[in-house]
């Protein structure tokens, strides 16, 4: 079982004072890039493992569950069809970013005996929040029925880091399903719109409401929250309140917070068999397999 851990002193909330801050301050609130100094390294590095991890598995890559560009999976099947799958849904504030920029954090799991599949989607402006959503659900409804055919035919548990956590969580209800890694989310959409991420959003009064986990009612099935301690204080918050909003209703799940991890360096706990995240998946199956 991982250990979860709670930060102490708990950052203070910058949206608590949200009417003091100008535009740029308010965008700085999750500007994950500058709030982690050696960001682009990370990104470089992890780009760079990621495209070898795809050359060394190719036989899955970019097997398409609609119609669109983006709507592909990277299959990474685990030699037992039936063994767990982990669905890892990539971030990128949902206008950047392609599932190929995460195939190493397959690694991890893949060792530990378990499959994994990444869907893509489309981006903003070209598709809206919502229909991004709608395109998680279409590749989740896709795997159910085809991934057999593919080797994967175990249970589910749907991951995403950083806006793919936002994904993950909306689909904790989706039948396939069994459980949710939420990673280093943005759960309530509100504050987004008043920021520099919104120009290609371009949210609503509808999606704000109907798309923000914090904002809709709880799903009794497993979810385990886990964050950076060393996250900007917003997505802390986040992370801390959607948990808090599932523990109250008695739904499962622990709150993890991941001792020095930043925004991009909690997902190097996919990176091993014995890592913190791949260890977070298990336990939300019982630790099984």
């Amino acid at each position: 079982m991982p250990a979860f851990v709670l930060d102490d002193p708990t950052p203070l909330d910058p949206r608590r004072r949200w009417d003091s801050l100008d535009f740029a301050a308010r965008g700085a609130c999750y500007d994950n890039n500058a709030g982690v100094p050696d960001s682009a390294a990370q990104v470089a590095a992890r780009n760079a493992a990621s495209a070898s991890y795809r050359a060394a598995h190719p036989a899955g890559l970019n097997i398409h569950y609609a119609a669109g560009d983006r709507t592909a999976f990277d299959l990474y099947p685990a030699a037992d069809a039936q063994a767990p799958c982990l669905v890892f849904v990539h971030g990128g504030y949902w206008q950047r970013n392609a599932q190929a920029d995460f195939a190493c954090f397959a690694e991890g799991l893949n060792a530990a005996g378990w499959a994994v599949a990444m869907p893509g989607y489309t981006l903003a402006p070209e598709a809206s929040l919502a229909g991004i959503v709608a395109e998680i659900g279409a590749a989740l409804d896709w795997l159910a029925e085809h991934g057999a055919a593919h080797g994967i035919g175990g249970p589910i548990v749907l991951a995403g880091w950083s806006a793919g956590a936002q994904l993950a969580a909306l689909h904790l209800g989706h039948s396939a399903v069994a459980a949710v890694l939420a990673i280093s989310g943005v759960y309530d959409l509100a504050p987004i719109r008043e920021t520099y991420l919104n120009e290609k959003l371009g949210l609503i009064d509808a999606e704000i409401e109907t798309l923000s986990p914090l904002r809709l009612p709880v799903t009794p099935k497993p979810m385990t929250v886990a964050y950076g301690s060393r996250e900007l204080p917003a997505l802390v918050h986040d992370a801390r309140n959607l948990h808090a909003l599932r523990s109250a209703a008695h739904a499962p799940g622990a709150l993890l917070s991941v001792p020095g991890a930043d925004h991009f360096s909690i997902l190097d706990g996919f990176r091993r068999p014995d890592g913190i995240l791949v260890r977070a998946a298990l336990y939300l199956l019982g630790g099984t397999r």
